[in-house]
């Protein structure tokens, strides 16, 4: 059999991008699954359904479910008790896919259609307002999910991705400019005057400038 690729495998992966598998997400795990580095069974979102199409895309054998990586449960998705949410935005900076709105201070909306299930809000709630709901009554794995949900799901991580990594940019740009702002004036820039102070602080500013000049040249891969 014709040694598959990471798009053969990531076409049969229900795209939650819960992390229960062990890696960062799907796409990472479809890697790793080509390269002989994780099971075909570490993903509970598609359960034994999701093991059977893997095992057909990839030639390897059917196994259990990992229990290392959870079970195999109906879909849920979760909202937000409004009563308690006091608008920290961790549960939206978590969110893979987009599916929470809010801002600083201000209760947040989960959009439920775009919720996968993936739980990664949960943890990082301070005061617990995350809520769960089943959506699929006794139905799990794919037969809780489907083709046109795990499209969706992957659009809107790419998105997410693609968003996350503009702000990134963008934030690493304003803090650039400003140092090397600081840079060109630095006694005016500061509250000290000693030279032996200020030398100090331009050789910290200098060094976090090379820094950022090395990780532009060489970013990492996502």
């Amino acid at each position: 059999m014709k040694k598959p690729s990471t798009a053969d495998v990531l076409a049969v992966l229900p795209h939650t991008q819960c992390t229960r598998c062990g890696f960062p997400d799907c796409a990472t795990y479809a890697q790793a699954v080509v390269d002989g580095h994780a099971n075909i069974n570490q993903c509970p979102p598609g359960g034994s359904d999701g093991i059977a199409r893997l095992s057909e895309v990839t030639g390897l054998p059917v196994l259990a479910l990992n229990p290392v990586n959870g079970a195999e449960t109906p879909r849920h998705v979760v909202y937000i008790d409004e009563d308690w949410c006091i608008g920290c935005t961790l549960c939206i900076k978590a969110c893979p896919v987009d599916a929470i709105v809010g801002t600083n201070k201000r209760v947040h909306t989960v959009i439920e259609p775009y919720c996968t299930g993936c739980d990664l809000c949960l943890p990082v709630c301070p005061v617990d307002c995350m809520l769960v709901e089943n959506v699929s009554g006794s139905a799990t794995g794919w037969a809780a999910w489907s083709p046109a949900l795990a499209a969706q799901a992957q659009n809107r991580y790419e998105l997410n991705s693609l968003r996350r990594r503009r702000e990134e940019g963008e934030s690493t740009k304003r803090l650039k400019e400003k140092a090397e702002l600081k840079l060109s004036d630095l006694a005016a820039h500061s509250q000290h005057t000693d030279p032996l102070v200020l030398d100090k602080k331009r050789a910290v500013i200098e060094a976090a400038l090379a820094r950022a000049r090395a990780k532009k040249l060489n970013p990492t891969p996502h």
